[in-house]
């Protein structure tokens, strides 16, 4: 059963992290269009993002102990862009996707300037590093998936409902079940928790690695060009969920 509460609370924060977010692009976009900031002010502009996004990891974690199964099915977020997670989140591989996109554009907004030899090197070489890291994480929790299939598992799922079916749930045959089920559940819980973990650790070191491998100025383009994608996924996707329950209610879609 999903715990409301650690939902609410999470829905509230991200209710406020989000505008956030937008006016951070504001001011990325301003320092990238103007180019009226000198370099340590254009590094605390970067510090002021990445502070920004390391807040959204923190809060999540530290309710993720709570229930980690509401960020497996987040009610914050589109459909749109629950179809784009990958445990809970963006995929770390799509970041290199962006780095690509970002270098070709022509037009106004966020782009690189081209990246030296090097730059393109180490950034290729952390793009392998991190969809190994993926393979890893996708191996984790197929090894979860596995526990929950499992026949034991399976078993005294049956028993514990077969006791519940009786009206037999007090006896200590009954609680022993009801035992061990909550001990096996909980184990699975901890390994889902411990997937998130990883796959945000993956997430943060991927921006971590790209930025380390990028100048002020194309740290700033790249951060602006990110923001700006997360926001229009959200604003497409909330748009499209209005426009898809605007449609189930006129014709009475179930």
């Amino acid at each position: 059963m999903r715990n409301q509460v650690v939902e609410e609370k999470f829905v509230e924060f991200y209710e406020k992290w989000v505008p956030q977010l937008d006016e951070n692009l504001q001011l990325l976009l301003r320092a990238s269009r103007e180019q009226s900031l000198n370099e340590a002010e254009q590094q605390a502009l970067v510090s002021r993002m990445t502070t920004h996004i390391k807040e959204y990891y923190t809060v999540k974690w530290a309710m993720a102990r709570e229930d980690v199964l509401v960020f497996y099915n987040p009610v914050w977020i589109s459909s749109l862009e629950n179809g784009y997670f990958w445990y809970t989140g963006w995929k770390p591989s799509s970041v290199f996707r962006l780095v690509e996109s970002i270098k070709k554009k022509r037009e106004v907004g966020p782009r690189l300037d081209d990246l030296t030899e090097l730059q393109a090197k180490n950034i290729e070489e952390l793009r392998l590093g991190i969809r190994l890291e993926e393979e890893k994480v996708d191996r984790d929790m197929e090894r979860q998936q596995l526990t929950l299939a499992d026949r034991k598992m399976m078993e005294l799922s049956r028993l514990a409902a077969r006791f519940r079916r009786e009206g037999d749930s007090t006896s200590a045959a009954s609680k022993h079940v009801d035992g061990l089920v909550g001990i096996a559940l909980k184990s699975l819980m901890n390994g889902l928790e411990k997937v998130m973990k990883t796959s945000d650790c993956v997430r943060l070191k991927t921006m971590k690695g790209i930025l380390d491998n990028l100048n002020i100025k194309q740290s700033i383009e790249f951060l602006a060009a990110n923001f700006m994608l997360q926001l229009q996924l959200r604003q497409y996707g909330k748009k499209r969920d209005a426009n898809i329950l605007f449609l189930q209610n006129r014709y009475h879609i179930i």
